[in-house]
């Protein structure tokens, strides 16, 4: 049942028997039915999540009362408000809903000081998975200022070729930052060619 996190986790720091044992027991395992949200905005965010099966996304509400997807969480990523709201203690700023029936291993702050402190070659792995989203994070963020609609769409679904056939058409083109009607005439051009 841990494999597919432990193998996760493992890419960045090998661990021995005992401590896969210490970490596989902290976590908590949660099955959630689609479209559960998890995190409300204004709500303190307690929980990181490792998607064992679904799909998942993070997203705000802007001004004008549109979502905008921040992050798609498929099987093998995580998810959570880690930044601004685990380790700032601020309230959250986003919602985090389950677009399909999801499997998940949880940790709370709690359990993964435990986790630290009884084996603490997960701060290496947990400060590098930091480092890795912080990475993609600033790459999204260049690529939204400096890239055309198609080239993010290329792009995104290099990283994502499944997700067009698993969500809706409207998440993708917010994750995109671009109308629903725009992304349609996008994805018509690129079938021509």
């Amino acid at each position: 049942m841990h494999s597919q996190i432990n193998t996760n986790i493992g890419r960045y720091v090998s661990f021995d028997t005992n401590e896969l044992a210490i970490f596989n027991s902290l976590m908590e395992f949660k099955a959630v039915p689609k479209k559960t949200i998890l995190l409300h905005e204004g709500e303190m965010c307690n929980f990181e999540a490792f998607v064992i099966k679904g799909c998942v996304r993070k997203y705000y509400i802007d001004a004008n009362g549109f979502e905008v997807i921040l992050q798609f969480a498929i099987e093998n990523a995580w998810i959570s408000d880690i930044s601004f709201s685990i380790y700032e203690k601020n309230p959250s700023r986003v919602y985090i809903e389950t677009i399909e029936d999801c499997e998940f291993f949880m940790f709370n702050p709690e359990t993964k000081e435990e986790l630290f402190s009884k084996a603490p070659k997960f701060e290496r792995a947990f400060r590098i998975l930091m480092q890795r989203s912080l990475a993609v994070t600033q790459e999204r963020l260049f690529n939204t200022i400096s890239k055309t609609a198609t080239e993010k769409y290329i792009e995104f679904l290099e990283h994502y070729p499944a997700l067009p056939q698993r969500v809706a058409q409207h998440y993708i083109a917010s994750y995109l930052g671009i109308s629903a009607e725009f992304l349609s005439k996008i994805r018509t051009k690129m079938a021509k060619h």
